[in-house]
């Protein structure tokens, strides 16, 4: 296994392109000045030990040193073996919504862009906790299970939108049942569910799941996105705005939060609901209540003794760099009596 440390170098990886693309300029430029000079044949009589192919391989190596060298500036590390951790955290799974009302845009940029922001958020302040992911609408999706790989949950995360469950509709209760099966019952871990939404639940069994929930042990913290004043629900092609959602009679929706629901559904764990229109008032709050929650030691298994790798591609990218200084444009007499690229008289 292997990660990167200074992903932000593969950034420089367009310079090669650039200069692939200056490169063919120039030939061609001079293609076109030498012509304008005089026959070309007879120009390459003139010069005879001028090779045509070693400035394409110069450069060739040049290109290589620059990927090898930008390669060894982001530093790859490589896992040097799979051990065994123990770890002192809770389990906590987030259920975000990913209805259609989730795309209005009375929160910036969106209802759903701001819930994954949330929870990203909340994931960075994490140490040692277990997460899991699910997504829910008019049913309920597993997208993540539980895990203590932070990064992996954030790619799974952004990759959440409103089709990633077919049915419509927003039934919390949905979410609260998959979640208890996320939660081991005879492990025990402090099982925590943070639901994240506007709130409108067409289902009446919300509260009757979230009984259930507690009977399991399993604390339920609300998130509610949105405005009260609510907004309306883009419909959008390629990024362009095509229409409004409208409803049997042609009427434009305006979903709005419902506090309420949420607010009940974290009252019957003994939970808090909380405004998730502020991100630092939310992360903050969710630390808080983290920071008083009994951590409970747990075993996870994990890639250890990471290494870095970034001599290697930086050896490889100043040897090449050296190898192009010393390698001339000039035929070189071995491969000129080879003839492996026909530049024979």
């Amino acid at each position: 296994m292997f990660e990167l440390e200074e992903k932000g170098y593969f950034y420089l990886l367009f310079i090669i392109p650039i200069l692939l693309g200056l490169f063919l300029y120039v030939q061609i430029w001079k293609k076109k000045k030498q012509a304008e000079f005089g026959d070309l044949e007879l120009i390459k009589k003139l010069s005879p030990e001028k090779s045509t192919f070693k400035p394409i391989l110069k450069f060739g190596v040049l290109l290589l040193a620059i990927f090898f060298i930008i390669l060894g500036l982001v530093n790859p590390k490589i896992g040097t073996k799979v051990e065994k951790v123990k770890r002192e955290g809770i389990d906590i799974v987030f259920a975000v919504d990913v209805s259609k009302s989730m795309l209005a845009e009375d929160v910036t940029p969106n209802r759903l862009e701001k819930s994954k922001q949330l929870v990203s958020q909340i994931i960075n302040k994490l140490a040692s906790d277990r997460i899991g992911i699910i997504a829910y609408s008019g049913s309920a999706f597993p997208v993540l299970p539980i895990t203590t790989d932070y990064s992996v949950a954030k790619m799974f995360l952004q990759s959440m939108n409103t089709t990633t469950i077919s049915s419509q509709g927003t039934s919390i209760d949905q979410a609260i049942d998959l979640s208890t099966q996320y939660f081991n019952a005879k492990d025990k871990t402090r099982k925590l569910l943070v639901i994240i939404s506007d709130g409108e639940d067409h289902s009446n069994e919300a509260t009757d799941a979230a009984e259930e929930a507690k009977d399991l042990g399993i604390k339920i913290i609300t998130i509610g996105v949105g405005t009260e004043n609510g907004g309306k629900i883009p419909l959008k092609i390629n990024g362009i705005l095509e229409d409004y959602q409208k409803d049997k009679d042609g009427e434009i929706v305006i979903t709005k939060r419902n506090p309420e629901v949420l607010t009940a559904i974290a009252k019957v764990t003994n939970g808090n609901y909380i405004d998730g229109n502020n991100t630092k008032t939310v992360v903050d709050f969710i630390t808080e209540r983290l920071k008083n929650i009994e951590k409970t030691e747990f075993e996870g298994m994990q890639m250890a003794n990471f290494q870095s790798q970034f001599q290697w591609f930086l050896g490889i990218g100043f040897f090449l760099l050296l190898l192009d200084v010393f390698l001339l444009e000039r035929k070189t007499a071995w491969v000129k009596k080879m003839d492996l690229f026909n530049e024979k008289e």
